[in-house]
């Protein structure tokens, strides 16, 4: 594996990911899914996971993959969004009284647009990078 690569496009992926999730979740949806309370450490959480997740979609790019355009990183990162996105919605709606089913239909919609530009941004840099 290139480590370069690797950590390159998933600092590059996670930037995405938590700039997605702030759009989607601050600021598009501000008013239908619960927000956390907001602190400093709160953030610093929210990017870890993010800056995580786009580690993690790199090393599957680069390690198992070989993921090295965008299109094909779109493709991929898709296919990560339904099953993510089912996986955290399927328990979502055993433990969370609060959650409809109109409700994780969308989150599940929003992990797949989420994921498959994250997918894609991965993808992009690790091409660029060669």
């Amino acid at each position: 594996m290139k480590t370069k690569n690797f950590l390159v496009a998933g600092i590059a992926g996670g930037i995405t990911d938590f700039l997605l999730g702030w759009l989607f979740y601050g600021i598009l949806f501000v008013d239908t899914f619960p927000q956390p309370e907001e602190s400093s450490q709160t953030m610093l959480f929210i990017f870890l996971g993010c800056l995580t997740f786009g580690l993690f979609i790199s090393y599957i790019y680069n390690q198992w993959a070989q993921i090295s355009t965008l299109a094909t990183g779109a493709k991929a990162g898709a296919i990560i969004g339904v099953f993510m996105g089912l996986f955290d919605n399927f328990f979502n709606l055993a433990m969370n009284t609060d959650l409809t089913y109109s409700l994780a239909v969308l989150s599940v919609g929003i992990y797949i647009v989420i994921v498959t530009i994250v997918g894609s941004v991965i993808g992009l840099v690790n091409g660029k990078m060669g």
